[in-house]
């Protein structure tokens, strides 16, 4: 795992133990097709990083200059890896990047809204229908703001949102932008 782009371009990240279950790394080749749809909306916007694993999502949008990155996840290893990445990239003293450990739904339901949400949840667990379904629900993307899926099937259309899914090999990636 390393990071594609930005001011951290090529920095290498720690991965999850083999024995870690937990935590699904988004591969290299799916994370920069993730951020290619994105390029040019994440400079100076605030991030989310919903079941954030290794956090390498959540860093490659900080090395592409997020005015914020908020990383979340319920797992206390997959906390500790964040961490790690984090250290290891020179972040871990950045008052920009928030680490969470918290349930993906007790999160969305705090205050505060984001510019971009990335759900890459477990597959086939239904995760991420709850979160776009919690996200709609409490308001917690700014108007003009995008949530990218990424899962093994593409997703369906949402009221108020214009959407579009992209295939990489056996992986989706669904982005909704927020147009009312």
């Amino acid at each position: 795992m390393r990071i594609v782009s930005g001011t951290l371009r090529g920095r290498r990240l720690n991965a999850p133990k083999d024995d870690d279950a937990h935590i699904r790394p988004t591969s290299d080749r799916v994370k920069e097709a993730l951020f290619d749809v994105i390029q040019f909306d994440v400079e100076g916007r605030d991030v989310l990083d919903l079941f954030a694993g290794t956090g390498q999502l959540g860093i490659e949008a900080a090395s592409r200059g997020a005015k914020s990155v908020t990383l979340v996840d319920e797992y206390a290893g997959a906390i500790r890896l964040i961490r790690a990445n984090l250290e290891k990239c020179g972040l871990e003293e950045d008052r920009s990047i928030h680490v969470v450990q918290s349930d993906a739904t007790a999160f969305l339901r705090r205050p505060g809204k984001f510019d971009i949400i990335i759900l890459d949840p477990p597959y086939m667990t239904g995760l991420i229908e709850k979160s776009l379904e919690t996200i709609i629900m409490v308001d917690k993307l700014e108007f003009g703001g995008i949530i990218i899926c990424e899962s093994v099937e593409p997703k369906g259309e949402l009221d108020g949102f214009v959407s579009k899914s992209y295939k990489y090999g056996k992986t989706y990636l669904t982005k909704y932008t927020r147009n009312e």
